[in-house]
């Protein structure tokens, strides 16, 4: 009883301790005072990736299961592919998306000068404080995934819009679910 307490209280030490790691600060941008959580000033390129929703809400992209990633060869490829989406109230990476980020990783290890900007959004549900704290999570999820592929840290930064830049501005499951996303952009 005692050993299990033990390794319990080391376990949330460790993890305490990680969390305390990372500095943010607020920015508030200067278009309509939006609000958004950055931890670099880098500026990145890049695009959307169109996406379609099935009749579940879910969005679809390219060969989530692609083994070979060939698909996301090249810079213009990994700039088209560079969402990754969340589920409702989470920043969980789905299995579907670890194609799109061992691609990005990859070029990242060839490229050891590049750097990328991963914003973390949310959609308009819960207060903006909640969502730019979401985003945040989002954003440091693909981040903390990307590292452990073995991306310097220094050639990655985050920034959460929260709410802010929706790519759909309508209110039903299907926009929300495409504004609930993390984009990596170079």
């Amino acid at each position: 009883m005692i050993k299990q307490t033990l390794i319990a209280l080391m376990c949330a030490a460790a993890a305490l301790n990680l969390s305390a790691c990372s500095t943010s600060s607020e920015d508030s941008s200067a278009q309509g005072g939006n609000a958004a959580l950055v931890t670099d000033g880098s500026q990145g390129l890049g695009a959307d990736v169109p996406v379609g929703v099935d009749a579940d809400g879910a969005v679809t992209v390219g060969d989530p299961y692609a083994t070979d990633n060939s698909q996301f060869a090249g810079p213009a490829a990994l700039r088209e592919n560079n969402t990754i989406y969340f589920n409702y109230d989470s920043d969980q990476i789905q299995d579907q998306y670890i194609g799109v980020m061992q691609a990005h990783a990859q070029y990242l290890r060839d490229n050891p000068d590049s750097r990328i900007i991963i914003e973390g959004h949310t959609d308009e549900r819960g207060t903006p404080e909640y969502n730019i704290a979401l985003g945040e999570r989002r954003a440091r999820s693909v981040a903390r995934y990307m590292q452990n592929l073995g991306v310097d840290v220094n050639q990655l930064s985050i920034v959460s819009y929260g709410e802010e830049k929706p790519v759909d501005p309508g209110h039903s499951e299907a926009a929300w679910s495409k504004n609930r996303r993390a984009v990596i952009n170079y």
